[in-house]
């Protein structure tokens, strides 16, 4: 698939001519870099260019809580606790949380109110794959507050979370 035939990187090359010169902006020698090359770029974005730890997770949250609120001091599991078990009233109509999803305990596999596709569990001691990637941590922490809370959620009430699932053994 990554792979480019010379005949479509040679039209990759004459799309790049200049206008008013006869000799492409991009010549072979650059294409046969550019295949070597491109392989490689989208293997270091698929390994972990965001990855980070859950430490460096509730580092990046602390600064970030820092800023929204300077009275901020530290992330709290038994607030985390209480925000992941909390049910608000959806503008469905219907009361949801956390749990609703993904269970009463973050140990266990979820499963998606609507589609009732398998969620893995949150918590980090039994899903090593959990806040091992900033990027993916985000990625949900802004769909799941959209659809639980109908708004982003705050830098505080993700280390509180955080805390809370790291809590869990």
């Amino acid at each position: 698939m990554l792979a480019l035939e010379y005949a479509e990187l040679k039209a990759v090359s004459e799309a790049f001519t200049h206008p008013h010169e006869a000799q492409p902006m991009m010549t072979f020698v650059s294409t046969r870099i550019l295949r070597a090359a491109l392989p490689v770029l989208l293997a270091m974005s698929w390994t972990g260019a965001h990855a980070a730890s859950p430490g460096e997770l509730l580092q990046g949250y602390a600064a970030q809580a820092k800023k929204e609120d300077p009275a901020f001091k530290e992330f709290s599991a038994s607030a985390g606790d209480k925000f992941y078990h909390a049910s608000v009233k959806h503008s469905s109509g219907r009361q949801i949380s956390c749990a609703t999803c993904h269970t009463d305990s973050p140990r266990n596999a979820g499963k998606h109110d609507k589609t009732s596709k398998e969620i893995p569990p949150l918590a980090p001691s039994v899903n090593k794959e959990r806040l091992a990637d900033s990027g993916n941590a985000e990625k949900w922490f802004k769909r799941n507050c959209q659809d639980v809370l109908e708004r982003a959620c705050t830098a505080q009430e993700k280390g509180n979370f955080i805390a809370y699932i790291l809590s869990v053994k």
